[in-house]
């Protein structure tokens, strides 16, 4: 389970903390973008600023309460939302990490930095394995899994936290 007593987590330049309804409006602008469309698989098809601040305010204090969904925002040092780090189907040994940045956030470590500060909460919260699945053309997030530590275990055609069902490369991290 995740330990919400740990957050928020720092690196010194990047924060993993609950997403807030300060969020709202960057967040659901980020899902607009292409490319989080593409590859995000998020789980609703359409998200705005008064769904985001729902969210926000209901699932994400109910998923840290019970440590099993942990909905966080990558930040920086002047608490801008940089993108989401979520941790699903948490279990006393194991969690999914899903991550994505809104497209003014890219090409800066962000994710690699937001991942491995998944890490850290992960070890500190008692778990012993994060995985991560992505599809098999987001290069771009196969190659940050992998610089993160992360070992390719194989792929498969599974359905995705949006319910689509592609072909999946599938990823896994020891963390003791």
């Amino acid at each position: 389970m995740i330990d919400a007593a740990l957050l928020p987590i720092s690196d010194g330049l990047r924060t993993l903390r609950p997403l807030s309804s300060h969020d709202a409006e960057r967040y659901a602008a980020g899902t607009q973008d292409p490319l989080v469309r593409k590859y995000g698989h998020l789980p609703e098809p359409e998200y705005t600023p008064e769904s985001v601040t729902r969210l926000a305010d209901d699932v994400v204090p109910q998923g840290l309460q019970a440590g099993d969904l942990a909905v966080l925002s990558i930040v920086d040092d002047a608490d801008t939302f940089l993108g989401s780090l979520v941790l699903f189907d948490v279990t006393d040994r194991t969690a999914e990490v899903g991550f994505w940045l809104h497209p003014d956030s890219r090409g800066l470590g962000h994710s690699a930095a937001a991942l491995e500060l998944a890490v850290v909460l992960g070890v500190r919260s008692g778990l012993s394995e994060l995985t991560a699945r992505t599809s098999t053309s987001n290069l771009s997030s196969q190659r940050c899994l992998e610089r993160g530590g992360f070992n390719r275990t194989g792929t498969d055609v599974d359905r995705t936290p949006s319910g689509e069902r592609i072909e999946l490369a599938h990823y896994q991290r020891h963390l003791r």
